[in-house]
């Protein structure tokens, strides 16, 4: 990762509070990087990106502090500011969140910020303390399913008809599997309140209950028996619940309180 970084959205705290954050933009051709690691299932690169400096180094050191893949599939991660770099795929992360650990990818000191990237500094500081005692919901078990099609075509282990399977059942990519079980019971997605709903009422069908358990076992790491269990613990927890790739492919309950901050 270099000095730059992406224009992005400025209403986020940290470009607002307490000082406000007005990046000088100029436009770019987009690193040759940026298309050689495009996946299929993200958007195409435009020819011109708009781009600021958090830095001048003129050396462009530094280093991202997450790839793009899967660092906000958890609500303790954020990706405040994707960084302008020359070795990993666009969406890569150059300052982020993840509970109360700020992540800050650029190298250089204070005196070698830009103004703007100052004030960006200090802000991160600020934002950072009110997540004080918050510490990471998540800790990696396992990889993001993006990395099947990443290690796929970069290894050319993938034909084209396996690779447009993949990307067909992209929402039921299972480590390294597509969940074949999921999509017997007809279900399109294994990371969606909506699954967890829709195996919870198939307990109650005889022909796909057994499966439906195991699945729902398989996603949870609960070990409930009864439909009305799970039935009580979804309601009890709808709202705190969220589904981690990099967890190990299943649904937690955030702790209550943990999202106040929302």
């Amino acid at each position: 990762m270099g000095d730059g970084a992406h224009v992005g959205p400025t209403t986020h705290d940290v470009f607002n509070q307490p000082n406000k954050v007005r990046p000088e933009t100029e436009s770019v051709e987009p690193p040759g990087n940026y298309r050689a690691r495009h996946l299929p299932i993200e958007p195409n690169i435009p020819d011109k990106m708009d781009i600021w400096h958090v830095q001048r180094t003129g050396k462009g050191y530094g280093g991202v502090v997450s790839r793009a893949y899967g660092f906000t599939d958890s609500p303790d991660a954020e990706a405040l500011v994707l960084g302008l770099n020359a070795g990993k795929e666009y969406g890569a992360v150059g300052i982020g969140r993840h509970g109360n650990i700020l992540q800050w990818g650029y190298s250089a000191p204070p005196s070698k910020m830009t103004d703007e990237g100052q004030k960006l500094f200090i802000n991160c500081i600020c934002y950072i303390a009110k997540f004080d005692g918050k510490l990471p919901l998540v800790r990696r078990q396992s990889s993001p399913r993006e990395n099947v099609l990443r290690l796929g075509i970069l290894s050319n282990r993938m034909d084209k008809k396996e690779l447009q399977y993949y990307i067909e059942n992209f929402e039921l990519i299972y480590g390294h599997r597509i969940d074949k079980e999921l999509e017997m019971l007809g279900i399109h997605s294994n990371r969606k309140i909506a699954t967890l709903e829709k195996l919870i009422e198939l307990l109650e069908d005889q022909q796909n209950s057994e499966t439906a358990l195991k699945v729902l076992k398989r996603y949870t790491g609960l070990a409930f028996e009864k439909p009305e269990q799970w039935h009580d613990w979804l309601q009890q927890n709808r709202e705190r619940i969220f589904f981690s790739d990099f967890g190990g492919y299943k649904f937690f309950v955030a702790p209550r309180g943990y999202l106040d901050w929302k």
